[in-house]
């Protein structure tokens, strides 16, 4: 799967690729290894800003020797970034697994400054979940708040899937629960998410209107959220108390009591 640009709200007119490719070239040297990496400049600087300010400023040290290191960056995370700057084209993940490695290029076109590199990932991720009828799991949501500033669109777009999740399921998996009780920014993002449904009163349960379902009454026994949180959902709990019903049935019943 490929994202296409132009269909990413990319205003930026995009020039061809044959009047970025100059004669200019830049050594960049990533990873531990310092592997080498010679790329044309006017292309790279075009799509990226923190390359321009590097390149295009004369009082920097790499304007004059063309060159600069990325020792932070691993090498295949660069490797993927300059495939999408010659193709400007994006291959979508296959499996879960593929997410992570994308992730990790998402935070290098946040370094760079690469809007339209972060829109393309943004997409596939979003894609890859939304077609798999699937979530982003709670170490993939982590890893992402540990590399992200508040509104971010990659933090925004896994935490709205998440309020979604926990929204229509019947119980909070044990994780999630000790994760949410962990990170209060967690939390509070996902409950702004909620808020961004604009859902009609209507729509919302009131637990202040006595003849509505408000949850803990609604079978017998009051349950409260704790018993939820253990992972257990309401479901759970009324088929319990029905077997609990039968059982006293069956128990009255053997004893010829009417």
């Amino acid at each position: 799967m490929s994202s296409d640009p132009s269909q990413n709200g990319d205003e930026k007119p995009q020039k061809p690729l044959n009047e970025l490719l100059s004669s200019t070239l830049v050594d960049l040297y990533v990873g531990e290894k310092n592997n080498h990496y010679p790329l044309h400049e006017k292309l790279l600087c075009y799509h990226s800003p923190f390359f321009a300010s590097v390149f295009y400023n004369k009082d920097s040290k790499s304007s004059r020797t063309k060159e600069y290191g990325l020792p932070e960056i691993e090498d295949q995370t660069f490797a993927l970034f300059v495939g999408w700057l010659y193709a400007r084209a994006l291959r979508g993940p296959e499996e879960e697994r593929d997410i992570g490695p994308l992730l990790d290029l998402y935070f290098l076109a946040s370094k760079l400054q690469i809007e339209a590199l972060e829109t393309d990932i943004v997409e596939s991720v979003r894609a890859y979940y939304h077609d798999n009828e699937t979530y982003p799991g709670l170490r993939r949501v982590q890893y992402v708040y540990a590399n992200t500033d508040e509104d971010n669109v990659m933090r925004e777009m896994m935490v709205g899937s998440v309020a979604r999740y926990l929204t229509l399921a019947d119980s909070i998996p044990e994780h999630w629960a000790n994760a949410l009780k962990k990170n209060g920014q967690l939390s509070v993002d996902i409950i702004r998410s909620i808020q961004q449904w604009h859902l009609e009163a209507r729509q919302v349960p009131d637990a202040r209107d006595a003849s509505v379902d408000r949850g803990r009454n609604t079978f017998k026994g009051a349950v409260g959220f704790s018993h939820v949180d253990e992972g257990h959902s309401m479901e759970d709990v009324k088929e319990e108390n029905e077997d609990e019903d039968n059982d006293e049935e069956s128990h009255v019943n053997g004893n010829g009591v009417a």
